[in-house]
């Protein structure tokens, strides 16, 4: 019966991970992308994925283990496809990791996949495992090789039996069906062209680099949890001549200046922190919250 518990305990703590991850990577899907692709941190397949250890499936929740791997991936140059934003990855692997781990336990609304029959026996973290690998392959067919090699230290860490090929056939399932019902969702779309406006109050590109919006067609990708994308959008802005706008222009203009003084060493932090990639950021969050 101790073991029991603690089995069933195991499940609930993965099943909650991934619903707060899945929650997370499904918000960061529909906000809006950052003004630049380029990643910080730079792809080492020698340190950062299979082989030396760094994600080892006996010492790490499998779900924080995939989605650091999915973190490297975005980070690196070039692997990421330039007109698609990285949240959709995130969003769709903690999609299937869910719903695979849900239809082992049970316990919670399935978000898109609901299977029945699954044995409460089959091996969720072989689920985890087998959902998140597929959808990286699925997203990622270039980094296959290396993603088959992580798949075969996390399942090494699994004992061989039925529980385990029932995880694994659970989590191929579920990551298959969700990957079909985002295959046609708009984000293959190319590009909009974005032609600055010339009227008062209207977006102009900024120096030095002049940077042009990116991800311009993602209003019109099929949102992952909202019925429609501007479903929850704010309002327009103050009028131009009002002293709302007034006020807060000049907020911005005293603050945003580069060598401000009114700014505090606190200020300046904080715009600096906010202005990266918006899911390395914010995933990281949620990982860090969700572990606690």
């Amino acid at each position: 019966m101790r073991m029991q518990k603690h089995v069933g305990q195991e499940i609930s703590a993965k099943l909650h991970m991934a619903k707060a991850l899945m929650a997370l990577a499904l918000l960061c899907a529909g906000l809006s992308a950052p003004g630049t692709s380029a990643y910080a941190a730079s792809f080492d397949a020698r340190h950062q994925m299979p082989g030396d250890g760094a994600f080892s499936a006996a010492s790490i929740n499998p779900v924080l283990q995939w989605n650091r791997i999915l973190l490297e991936i975005v980070r690196a140059p070039g692997a990421q496809p330039a007109t698609i934003h990285p949240t959709r990855s995130f969003a769709i692997m903690h999609a299937a990791i869910y719903d695979a781990v849900n239809a082992i336990d049970s316990t919670h609304t399935p978000y898109l996949v609901e299977l029945s029959g699954v044995s409460r026996r089959a091996s969720p973290e072989a689920a985890t495992a087998a959902a998140a690998h597929s959808v990286l392959v699925a997203l990622y067919p270039q980094l296959q090789a290396l993603l088959d090699l992580q798949l075969e230290e996390s399942l090494a860490e699994i004992p061989d039996g039925p529980h385990k090929r029932m995880g694994i056939q659970v989590g191929q399932i579920v990551a298959k069906r969700i990957l079909a019902l985002r295959s046609n969702d708009g984000s293959n779309a190319q590009p909009l062209a974005f032609v600055p406006g010339t009227d008062p109050g209207e977006y102009q590109l900024t120096p030095p680099t002049f940077p042009r919006p990116v991800f311009t067609h993602w209003p019109d990708v099929t949102p992952f949890t909202l019925v429609r994308a501007e479903q929850c959008r704010p309002g327009p802005p103050p009028p131009l001549t009002s002293d709302t706008y007034t006020a807060a222009f000049n907020e911005v203009k005293a603050l945003g200046f580069i060598n401000s003084p009114s700014r505090s060493g606190d200020q300046t932090e904080i715009g600096q922190c906010w202005g990266g990639a918006i899911q390395n950021y914010w995933n990281e969050i949620a990982q860090t919250a969700a572990a606690a």
